[in-house]
């Protein structure tokens, strides 16, 4: 063993975390895992994705319901606890937290308990639950703690009636209004699986169109879908306050003057890198203007023994990136091989409907070759749509002025984020447009869109 009691530390224990541990042990180092929180799996597991993806397939359980009222009596009641629409979220998370305690032991990272802070480049001080200190040093260390809400002077987040994105789940009752500030993945996400449950919801956003960096087709396509099932998307609106009257309502104060009253609020601002209590100055480390962490390719900091990856780096700041990143990580630190990371990442929002894409939008495309031609394949003309009842979506299809080469592909619809991997090995192995018409896919299935808008661009080529 070296001069140092570990050959990597890892910092957090989220997805970069996870797959920074495992790498670095399956090449045959010592590695530690340090994590405040009492249980491993960080942000992902415990507040964010697994939870609201949970919620989510409640919600379109109960819509599916609704939907078919003719076969039975359903309601769901006026005071129904948020527990019991989440009643299976303590399984799921017990049987991820049994796979990743699991997966430590096999193995032999060891795992730590308490909070880390720098003290030198080489060193951390860890203080576990019970307030002792104690210092642990390291060949290399990965930064990998994650985000946490970003918070607004003029909306007074109280976590009862105003939530952030972390608090949300601790809403005791289903409201029966809501606003959501922000019109990015999380307020998307969040504002259509309670619009899903019965809630009124009102989106409330400063940019003309939510989720603006995605295809336009996608994102009218989502505003058609939410607005259709009783939404409410306010565009190009700025914000003034937002506070609890104190008595029974939130009051959300916009520029023009107007008030909009709820019963409760979700302020979906963005993240910002969970840096707290590190001490990364010590080491000559510093946020960048946007609140992140600044690495290179090989997700290496200014300091050339200590890593970053995952939300503490910035966009996409998506679980399966982050993954990608923690696992670079640790191999850079390491000395091993690194292939250029793709740039061909497909983006999954859990809306209802869903959304997904890879690859550039027809905007990048014009942007970038001059002219394109695509191709558009709706749910509804697809016989697994109909029988599904999945109508409410379609498959775009971006291709260049020839309409033979593949540029993008950009999926709204329930199944959206399984199908788009369809698309994506497309792209990443060369797939023509032609590949898509002259192969055949399984009769009725959702797959066959790519088929359909194939030869929708077929058709159109000059």
């Amino acid at each position: 063993m070296s001069q140092f009691e570990f050959d990597i530390v890892v910092i957090g224990s989220g997805p970069a975390g996870q797959k920074a541990a495992v790498q670095g042990s399956k090449a045959g180092k010592h590695v530690a895992m340090v994590e405040r929180d009492k249980v491993v799996g960080g942000h992902c597991v415990h507040r964010g994705t697994i939870p609201s993806k949970t919620l989510r397939q409640n919600a379109i359980r109960i819509s599916e319901l609704k939907k078919h009222s003719e076969l039975f009596s359903f309601n769901v009641r006026d005071d129904i606890a948020m527990t019991s629409l989440i009643k299976n979220l303590g399984e799921v998370i017990s049987s991820h937290d049994a796979y990743i305690n699991d997966q430590l032991e096999r193995n032999d990272i060891c795992y730590i308990h308490g909070r880390a802070r720098f003290v030198d480049n080489h060193t951390l001080a860890i203080t576990n639950p019970r307030g002792e200190v104690r210092e642990i040093t390291s060949a290399d260390i990965i930064i990998a703690t994650g985000s946490y809400p970003r918070t607004l002077d003029h909306v007074l987040t109280d976590h009862e009636n105003i939530y952030d994105s972390d608090s949300i789940l601790s809403m005791v009752y289903l409201p029966k209004s809501l606003v959501v500030l922000g019109g990015g993945v999380i307020g998307c996400e969040y504002a259509s699986i309670f619009l899903a449950l019965g809630v009124e919801v009102t989106i409330i956003d400063r940019y003309p169109r939510p989720l603006g960096f995605l295809d336009s087709d996608l994102t009218q396509k989502f505003v058609q879908s939410f607005e259709a099932s009783g939404g409410k998307f306010l565009g190009d609106t700025e914000v003034v306050a937002a506070e609890w009257n104190g008595i029974d309502e939130v009051i959300t104060t916009l520029n023009n003057g107007e008030e909009i009253r709820s019963e409760k609020l979700l302020s979906a601002s963005g993240r910002v890198a969970n840096i707290k209590g590190l001490n990364i100055e010590v080491v000559g480390i510093s946020l960048s203007d946007s609140g992140i962490i600044p690495v290179d390719d090989s997700c290496r900091t200014v300091v050339d023994n200590i890593y970053a990856a995952g939300d503490v780096i910035g966009p996409p700041s998506l679980a399966s990136t982050s993954m990608e990143q923690g696992r670079r990580a640790s191999r850079a630190s390491l000395g091993l091989d690194l292939v250029e990371m793709t740039d061909t990442l497909p983006m999954g929002i859990y809306s209802i409907p869903e959304i997904s894409a890879v690859g550039l939008s027809e905007e990048q495309a014009i942007k970038k070759y001059g002219e394109v031609i695509v191709g558009h394949a709706p749910f509804e003309e697809i016989a697994r749509g109909q029988i599904s009842g999945i109508q409410d979506g379609m498959l775009k299809l971006v291709a260049d002025a020839s309409g033979r080469k593949l540029l993008g592909v950009h999926i709204v619809g329930e199944g959206a984020t399984e199908l788009i991997h369809i698309g994506q090995m497309g792209l990443i192995y060369g797939a023509t447009i032609d590949s898509f018409v002259e192969n055949i896919f399984n009769f009725p299935t959702l797959a066959e869109t790519y088929r359909v808008a194939a030869l929708n661009i077929v058709g159109r080529r000059p």
